[in-house]
């Protein structure tokens, strides 16, 4: 099978650039809305996008995900409802990585083997299950990998040594580093620090590391890409589509307004001295 997300790295090393993830809020403000905006966020430089699944208690995400995740539910959206919307983006974009990001919940209530087999069929490239540990990789994390689809890990700045080497044994795709302790959001990653923790990582695993958590403006980014290999922005963008929801009925703005800011984040990525 294909391995986007292996390619995308690989073509982002030989271009000498980090990458941009942007995460978007499945279904979010309606389905409609939300496969124009898939596409949108594709043609405005993108290099992967984490698409949210909708759930009513995202416990790791600050209140502007949150709000995000009930739009996207108030408006009918289901795990079922997103897997359409990847096949459907598939049609489209036979490239573009594609990484569902959520809790255990949905999966579990859908039926977490007809998930992983829908997932793959429908062109889902990786999972990144926050709630799931190590200790439970027999129950998610070893099925996927068995369909070959890339099971991401979250590594935190309290992450220890011990823990780290448990977490990275049976990562795949990319590792994601929190730069901040707390909810999505929230707070602002110090570079240094940044810096610091990606060197750490390197020491333990040869895939790459992408940075999230607190990057919402484009001198954020270009600051946190000479250290990353990616950085992943999608607070700032879900709060773009919030501040449209209600002022823009037809949605005719939101869109656009949501490409814009991605293609600020994307030009801020060019010619980052790697580090």
């Amino acid at each position: 099978m294909r391995d986007r997300i292996a390619e995308r790295f690989a073509a982002l090393r030989e271009q000498g650039r980090s990458g941009l993830v942007c995460f978007l809020v499945g279904g979010d403000p309606d389905p409609v809305t939300f496969a124009g905006l898939l596409e949108e966020v594709v043609a405005a430089g993108a290099d992967v996008v984490e698409i949210g699944m909708p759930f009513s208690d995202p416990m790791a995400d600050g209140p502007v995900i949150q709000k995000g995740n009930l739009r996207a539910l108030g408006a009918g959206v289901r795990l079922a409802d997103l897997l359409e919307a990847v096949e459907a983006f598939r049609r489209v974009d036979r490239s573009t990585p594609i990484v569902l990001m959520g809790y255990y919940n949905p999966i579990l209530a859908y039926g977490r083997l007809r998930f992983l087999e829908r997932a793959r069929e429908v062109g889902v490239d990786g999972l990144i299950v926050v709630d799931v540990p190590p200790e439970e990789d027999e129950e998610l994390c070893l099925p996927a990998l068995e369909r070959e689809l890339a099971f991401i890990r979250l590594v935190a700045p309290t992450t220890g040594e011990e823990r780290l080497a448990a977490m990275l044994q049976r990562s795949a795709g990319f590792v994601y580093y929190v730069s901040l302790t707390g909810i999505t959001g929230v707070g602002r990653p110090v570079q240094e620090e940044v810096a610091a923790a990606v060197a750490r990582l390197r020491r333990h695993t040869r895939l790459p590391v992408a940075v999230g958590f607190g990057i919402r403006e484009p001198q954020q980014a270009r600051a946190i890409a000479a250290h990353a290999d990616a950085v992943v922005v999608g607070s700032a963008l879900v709060a773009v589509v919030e501040e449209h929801v209600s002022a823009d009925a037809d949605h005719k703005e939101l869109i656009p307004a949501v490409g814009a800011k991605v293609r600020a984040l994307r030009e801020a990525l060019e010619g980052v001295a790697r580090r």
